[in-house]
């Protein structure tokens, strides 16, 4: 039986720019392959969106990936879009975002989903992240899950076409709008 090698933030730094994604999670190195074409269209869309509407408000700071999480010195997530609320803002450095951010945003692979409902999920409630968006290509809809005794719970959910508005922005009702083609 071997040895589990414990990867770090210094480990990750070291790693080749080679185009891959990479990501540690508590200790071991994720790689997942580029996303497609509509994954970026619906992260675009959704970043604009959140950018416009946290800068009109003063709310805070909107990043898109690849930014680099530093959840602890052995979790280095990227989620594909980062909100950084005003309050929070002391944890965004130069190196990226140094402690949970506001909400992450991960918008579904076929290569990524089961990591982003599993995984990523635990991971992200377990380093207190209080919001999280699982956006559904397939299903064409957002899920909105807040933290909630250590858990998410899901917060609402819009579908395709639908209005409203998910956490933590209460003031925003065009969100499903970035999910058409």
């Amino acid at each position: 039986m071997g040895t589990r090698v414990i990867l770090t933030y210094r480990d990750y730094e070291a790693l080749p720019a080679d185009g891959r994604r990479y990501e540690l999670h508590e200790g071991e190195l994720s790689v997942t392959p580029a996303p497609g074409t509509q994954h970026q269209r619906v992260v675009g869309r959704l970043y604009r969106l959140l950018c416009q509407h946290a800068e009109a408000h003063r709310l805070g700071e909107v990043f898109v990936s690849p930014v680099d999480c530093i959840l602890s010195d052995t979790t280095v997530v990227q989620p594909d879009i980062v909100y950084v609320e005003s309050a929070r803002s002391p944890l965004v450095s130069a190196r990226g975002i140094e402690g949970p951010p506001t909400l992450v945003v991960e918008v579904l692979s076929p290569s990524t989903a089961q990591l982003d409902r599993g995984t990523k999920l635990q991971l992200y409630a377990r380093y207190r992240v209080p919001y999280y968006w699982i956006v559904e290509l397939e299903g064409q809809c957002i899920e909105a899950y807040a933290l909630a005794e250590g858990t998410f719970k899901l917060a609402g959910r819009l579908d395709r076409g639908e209005s409203g508005s998910l956490p933590p922005f209460p003031d925003l009702t065009t969100v499903a709008t970035s999910l058409s083609p």
